[in-house]
């Protein structure tokens, strides 16, 4: 960290906190690289089209000279431009030289600090501090980058005096040993190793690198040496330069079909296990002093904690295909949300019994018995599913009279089956409780998920009906939370009605002011 002289212009009135930081100079560094790292792709097409374009490499030298100049000047202007302070009653930082932007975020809107360490920052030593507000992200304050002993300081005197502790000064020079090994310390509920890793990413089959290839294919098709969209040239090169291969029969062509699928499917598997690995490695979930620690990442780290007292809901998810072995994911749906996601996941890939403790430690025990669960409205679901086949059929009709074959028209009419099938699931598999402590719902068809919400830690409840609801007597219930909406659509209206009450009492006989230690609710 870096003083700034005190004749800065400060646009936020002063509170007699502490000196104003720069961020590391080393930051001027990482943010050049990623700058540059933005520009790769035009830097692709200058290196190996500048011959075709310059007809000679001296422009094209001189252009990536150019950029990494400029991007270098950038970087040093932001770094010289920002500062911050954490103050006596908020964190401030400020931006700019023409035009000075201030930002200030008092302690109690602060949920919680998590650190985060991309490649480039990482390799420097640096990390991104973020301080989360639970507003979606639009209120954030991030600085990036300081050292990772520097956030780990700013994390631990954030959280001090957003929780109101006493001897905020001595722990702004500096904290004790204890009190660092504290931050440290925790129990582990849960942690992947690598084969595990790979195991998870078998699940996660994708073929997101075909879309990649095809899409740079296709901006970059000028600076290949033949048409790849040519389907008859493509015949050509893969019969062989005699075209020793054309002759093939109808073997030898099903040999080649299932050799390219399974080439295909080698890469999907190879792309879902290296998307897991690197964005999951090192995952550790821990019972630490000041909440749940998650840390993970390969290439880029993250370092969160979670407060107990701060978990609204969990979810546990799952989909077809991993249920039949028993895999299952955690998530919490927490008051300290970041904007990239609306669940920080505890234990992605993982069995009931790994789960089950972890929940319990979050004060969501998982049911013992049988809730008494509740279906939603059958006239609900019947109303989706008749819109739907309305739609197909109109669209069969007019497909059967544009092509003047009946075969487009059967398509559409399978296509309303399934839809018709698709509703009857639904309303059989999908599921609503209320408990003492908690209201619960099971919900989806290929993901399956069940969600546990505290009823007084929820901010709100709403009862939203439309006319065709209010016709054939179902509603939806909206419950607040601080990552979005826990939605039961097309609930009977006196179920949504019981639900809204009871959750709204729960809410109204609740002391806020002491709800930390509200988070030990009793199983249903």
């Amino acid at each position: 960290m870096t003083s700034v002289p005190d004749n800065v212009p400060d646009n936020v009135p002063d509170d007699g906190g502490g000196d104003w930081l720069r961020l590391d100079p080393l930051s001027v560094i990482a943010r050049a690289l990623i700058l540059l790292r933005g520009s790769a792709f035009f830097l692709v097409v200058l290196i190996f089209g500048g011959q075709q374009m310059f007809g000679q490499a001296i422009p094209t030298v001189s252009i990536l000279l150019l950029i990494l100049a400029a991007n270098m000047g950038l970087a040093v202007y932001e770094w010289r431009v920002t500062r911050y302070r954490i103050g006596t009653s908020d964190v401030r930082m400020e931006k700019g030289l023409v035009s000075r932007a201030a930002r200030s975020v008092p302690y109690e809107r602060i949920q919680d600090v998590s650190l985060e360490q991309a490649l480039i920052p990482r390799l420097l030593g640096l990390a991104e501090v973020r301080f989360e507000t639970g507003a979606g992200g639009k209120d954030e304050l991030k600085l990036a980058y300081v050292q990772m002993a520097e956030g780990e300081r700013l994390r631990r005197a954030v959280r001090s005096r957003a929780e109101g502790a006493e001897g905020t000064e001595s722990r702004e020079a500096g904290e004790t040993t204890q009190e660092a090994a504290d931050d440290e310390a925790g129990e582990v509920l849960f942690a992947m190793d690598l084969p595990r890793l790979v195991t998870f990413g078998m699940f996660e089959f994708s073929l997101v690198v075909f879309a990649v290839l095809l899409g740079a294919a296709q901006q970059l098709d000028f600076l290949l040496p033949f048409d790849i969209w040519d389907v008859e040239g493509w015949g050509g090169r893969l019969a062989g330069p005699d075209e020793y291969l054309s002759g093939l029969d109808m073997l030898g062509r099903t040999v080649g079909v299932v050799t390219a699928l399974g080439g295909i499917a080698v890469v999907g598997f190879a792309t879902g296990i290296f998307r897991t690995v690197q964005r999951d490695y090192g995952f550790v979930l821990e019972d630490a002093p000041r909440g749940f620690r998650r840390r993970r990442g390969l290439f880029t780290r993250t370092d969160v904690v979670m407060p107990r007292h701060r978990v609204q809901a969990v979810t546990v998810s799952t989909r077809v295909l991993r249920k039949l072995f028993g895999w299952h994911g955690l998530s919490f749906i927490s008051l300290a949300q970041d904007s990239r996601s609306a669940n920080h996941d505890v234990a992605p890939f993982a069995q009931m019994e790994e789960i089950a403790p972890i929940a319990r430690a979050a004060g969501f025990p998982l049911p013992q018995a049988v809730p008494d669960w509740r279906r939603p409205s059958g006239a609900y679901f019947f109303v989706r599913a008749l819109v739907g086949i309305m739609v197909c059929i109109v669209g069969g009709v007019v497909a059967t009279a544009i092509v003047g074959s009946i075969w487009p028209g059967l398509g559409f009419v399978a296509l309303a089956a399934a839809l018709a099938v698709r509703a009857y699931y639904l309303w059989r598999v999908e599921r609503h409780a209320l408990g003492a402590a908690q209201v619960l719902s099971r919900r989806g068809w290929l993901a399956p998920r069940l969600t546990i919400a505290s009823r007084i830690k929820l901010h709100s409840a709403q009862v939203a009906q439309g006319p065709l609801g209010h016709w054939l007597g179902y509603a939806d219930l909206n419950l607040g939370l601080a990552g979005g909406v826990l939605s039961f659509r097309g609930l009977p209206r006196e179920d949504a009605e019981a639900m809204r009450d009871a959750v709204l009492e729960s809410i109204a006989a609740v002391d806020f002011a002491r709800l930390e230690g509200a988070n030990q609710a009793p199983a249903i």
